[in-house]
């Protein structure tokens, strides 16, 4: 999983939710009226149209009846499907920033006009989710072993029994390409005209910036780039391993810093942990900051060791985020981002 979220795993909050009582209430609550989707924004212009079935990254198929309407979804992915023209009802995970404005992982969407059933770890309301009458719960996962990200082990067999089919998107050990295909494929059977002069666009735009990224590294082979995040305690350094954007940025001839296995075993093979002391460890010519919400902004960070890096104090630090919006559109900038900052970097480490 993303380093930044890695003690999560083992540090469960406390669900967002009532009792068994309360869900039994929500369900009974749930009319026809809810399930046909004429409420309105979250309907797609497929909705009505069926049979829909869809082959996941579990190897499970999800199926319906019609196109689900009542999508709810982990934010990100709601991001992705929102670029697509697919608009989810609800979502869960980091969609608004503590003065109420969107969350970097919310792209685009106006995040007025979602249910949030959760902004952190471990939230996730189930009376809310069963009043929503979803016909699909769509997330990503960070692991081999099918966990849906950002839904609750806890509390996962009363959310699955509220009855909606699931779709989990595998962002594990691959390269960004494959999760963005799937999340292309995942649209389309939602009822998304994948086949548009937008998306062809942004697709084609994908590709040109890839084709960048991979000259800048050729003209520039000597720059080493970091993946880092900020903690108040500590300093993570990413390998490329398991990573989407890592992997594929690797493949593209990116020189990358590696924290031998070893190092990253306490990170679950994502990571190396770093004092802020030893925060110069690895020489880098450009650091690529975690964005979210969740990690400490370079602008913020007050330790001296971090101020005196070479990258930081030739200004060669440029943001990342670990969790990827898997849509074109959203992924393009990504690529952008880090060529343009190889092309402009000066050998400093």
């Amino acid at each position: 999983m993303p380093h930044a979220r890695a003690t999560h795993l083992t540090r469960r909050g406390v669900l967002a939710a009532g009792g068994a009582l309360g869900l039994g209430a929500a369900l009974a609550a749930c009319g026809d009226d809810a399930k046909s989707g004429s409420s309105g924004s979250g309907e797609t212009a497929a909705a009505k149209s069926g049979p829909w079935s869809f082959k996941d990254d579990r190897g499970q198929t999800a199926k319906a009846d019609t196109i689900p309407s009542n999508i709810v979804a982990f934010v990100g992915v709601a991001a992705a499907l929102y670029d697509y023209g697919i608009q989810a009802k609800g979502v869960f995970g980091p969609t608004k920033t503590k003065d109420g404005k969107a969350d970097v992982q919310a792209g685009d969407m106006d995040v007025s006009k979602v249910t949030v059933l959760g902004n952190e770890w471990g939230q996730f309301n189930i009376e809310k989710y069963a009043a929503l009458a979803p016909d699909a719960l769509i997330s990503t996962m960070f692991d081999d072993a099918g966990t849906l990200w950002y839904v609750p082990e806890e509390s996962k067999k009363k959310i699955l029994a509220v009855g909606a089919p699931s779709v989990g998107i595998s962002v594990y050990d691959r390269q960004l390409t494959e999760p963005l295909q799937r999340m292309l494929q995942l649209a389309e059977s939602l009822g998304a005209d994948t086949a548009s002069s937008r998306v062809t666009a942004a697709k084609k735009a994908f590709e040109d910036a890839a084709a960048r990224l991979r000259a800048a590294t050729k003209a520039n082979p000597g720059i080493r780039v970091m993946a880092g995040s900020a903690s108040q305690d500590l300093f993570y350094v990413s390998g490329s391993n398991l990573s989407i954007d890592l992997e594929y940025f690797k493949a593209l001839g990116v020189n990358l810093v590696e924290p031998p296995e070893k190092a990253k075993a306490k990170g679950g093979g994502w990571y190396e942990s770093l004092s802020w002391e030893n925060v110069d460890k690895y020489a880098a010519d450009i650091i690529m900051m975690d964005n979210r919400t969740s990690a400490i902004q370079p602008a913020d960070i007050t330790e001296a060791t971090w101020k005196k890096l070479p990258a930081v104090e030739a200004g060669q630090v440029i943001a990342r985020n670990p969790e990827p919006i898997l849509s074109y559109d959203k992924c393009t900038p990504l690529l952008t981002s880090l060529a343009e900052a190889i092309e402009k970097a000066k050998k400093v480490a």
